[in-house]
């Protein structure tokens, strides 16, 4: 049974899916008066809607200058997988030093299941990878246990713009990067953390070659 929202729930939804799939792509204005006008609501839940998206920072409010769709310069994108690339890779690897068997498990499943909806073809859901994928994520963070590492590695992994960039991928990179889960979990299993944290670097690699097509394809804002 179809799950019931307000109007602002029904405007967030429907807002959030149209930037992830680049319709309203990033620095794309977002009048009040004409959304309102295109969704059949009024401007209170467009206005409330867009206050919710910018709390999840996919949209951005400058003061009197109106609503804008979240962006990232490409200067800015360089700098997260600059520090992604220097911490992630030395995380995977001590999580390969320390994962157990229930751990090796739980990291196989949760590849597992990305791979099952986020493979290219009819029933593919790149929605349904973003919790899969932050799981996924966060327990070799945590197997890693170096507390100083993981803060700063907080800092830099933003949800939006993982969430972007699922929705930026081609197939070939879509195909890659979840190929790269599985083989980061064989790593993990081999107990060879040079092995996990060079597929580490591989798969940031193509994750930051989608995201800098996608800035250089963003047209200038105005």
């Amino acid at each position: 049974m179809a799950r019931a929202v307000t109007s602002t729930g029904r405007v967030v939804e429907i807002l959030r899916e149209l930037i992830l799939d680049n319709t309203f792509p990033p620095g794309a204005r977002l009048a009040e008066t004409e959304l309102a006008e295109q969704l059949g609501v009024s401007r209170t839940p467009v206005r409330e809607a867009l206050r919710q998206l910018a709390a999840e920072a996919l949209v951005e409010l400058p003061p009197n200058r109106g609503a804008r769709v979240a962006s990232w310069s490409q200067g800015e994108l360089e700098s997260v997988f600059e520090l992604r690339a220097t911490l992630e890779p030395r995380l995977t690897g001590r999580a390969a030093e320390r994962a157990g068997e229930a751990d090796i498990a739980a990291l196989d499943e949760l590849a597992t299941r990305m791979l099952a909806v986020g493979s290219p073809g009819p029933d593919q859901d790149r929605d349904a990878l973003v919790p899969l994928n932050t799981a996924f994520h966060g327990k070799l963070v945590r197997l890693a246990d170096a507390p100083a590492f993981a803060a700063a590695l907080a800092g830099a992994v933003r949800t939006p713009l993982i969430m972007r960039n699922f929705h930026a991928y081609d197939d070939a990179s879509m195909r890659r990067s979840l190929a790269h889960h599985i083989e980061i979990v064989a790593a993990i299993r081999a107990g060879d953390p040079q092995w996990a944290g060079a597929v580490m670097t591989a798969h940031l690699r193509n994750a930051r070659a989608v995201m800098l097509r996608t800035a250089v394809a963003q047209p200038p804002r105005h």
